[in-house]
């Protein structure tokens, strides 16, 4: 079965994306670009240098943003070169970010909210911003339609 365009409008696949991505990106402190760049490996399923060259095209230039993405986990080795036999190291996307991506599909589906326990990134209400937050996740927990 193939999905058509009028099938993610009526189940309002991205009514909330900004919502969730954002949360994402405060809750693991990752960039906008960041997660996008996992969601685009995570598809991928495995990857070398030159794919993340490739994906890099998507977002805004971050020269330390590879290195960074490995040593916090979210990408890890899947093969190492070997010089002879395998010319490139292959990569894959690790199961922190796998179940990241998954629970921010969750998300999108109206199958998990995001959390709203003391323990949520927007919970302090510090800013205006996490007031604003706050009252769109309240908005959207609430939506019937979702």
């Amino acid at each position: 079965m193939r999905i058509e365009a009028s099938d993610l409008r009526d189940i309002q696949l991205f009514k909330y994306y900004r919502l969730v991505r954002k949360w994402a990106c405060k809750t693991y402190s990752l960039t906008d670009a960041d997660l996008e760049l996992l969601i685009f490996f995570d598809c991928l399923d495995k990857f070398t240098r030159n794919d993340y060259k490739d994906g890099v095209y998507l977002s805004n230039w971050d020269k330390d943003r590879w290195e960074r993405l490995r040593k916090e986990g979210w990408i890890v080795v899947w093969r190492e070169r070997n010089r002879t036999t395998q010319k490139y190291t292959i990569y894959h996307t690790s199961v922190k970010a796998k179940l990241l991506i998954t629970r921010i599909y969750k998300m999108l589906l109206g199958k998990e909210d995001i959390p709203t326990s003391n323990k949520s990134v927007f919970w302090k209400n510090k800013t205006y911003t996490d007031k604003v937050f706050n009252h769109a996740i309240d908005l959207m927990i609430n939506d019937k339609n979702r």
